[in-house]
């Protein structure tokens, strides 16, 4: 991750997912790793994943089904 002192890893994190779904590298539909695999795919703990998953679902980006898992939106244009 960026090692930007002024902004919360989670933050950077979400921010990196959030690149991935505008530059349609994670399309409408696609599930995201859960968390322990996103921690290890942005080398972050597990918490910090959900905390970042939490921060997309804000964004309006991702929902998340319970025992199905998290899944991408149509992002605004």
């Amino acid at each position: 991750m960026d090692q930007d002192p002024m902004q919360y890893v989670y933050v950077q994190v979400a921010d990196r997912v959030e690149r991935e779904i505008r530059d349609g590298r994670l399309p409408h539909g696609a599930r995201l790793p859960n968390e322990r695999a996103m921690g290890a795919q942005y080398g972050v703990a597990p918490g910090t994943a959900r905390r970042a998953v939490a921060e997309l679902r804000e964004r309006g980006l991702v929902v998340t089904l319970p025992n199905k898992g998290t899944f991408v939106v149509a992002p605004d244009a």
